[in-house]
């Protein structure tokens, strides 16, 4: 087995050999309605406990707020852009 280099190790463990510095956005407004909860739903079941993911939504999604609830348990939300055009929040999985 192969010792990797320090750089290396910063990597995530994929092996893709990109890094999982700062929090990733999911721009849902461009993905199709039929799909948006559940692409949401798959995103933040990869984010690991005590981290964070960014979501961009074209309303302030309080009924998709309370279905990740129902699924993950607490989770911190922050908004950082409340609308008119567009909302951001930044959810948080409990630690």
């Amino acid at each position: 087995m192969t010792e990797l280099s320090l750089t290396e190790k910063s990597q995530h463990s994929c092996g893709c050999g990109c890094s999982d510095e700062g929090v990733p956005t999911l721009d849902v407004t461009v993905i199709p309605h039929a799909i948006r909860h559940a692409t949401v739903f798959g995103a933040f079941s990869a984010i690991p406990a005590g981290g964070s993911m960014n979501l961009v939504a074209p309303h302030n999604p309080l009924p998709l707020l309370a279905q990740l609830q129902q699924q993950f348990g607490e989770i911190g939300i922050e908004y950082l852009v409340e609308g008119p055009e567009a909302w951001t929040l930044r959810l948080t999985r409990a630690a």
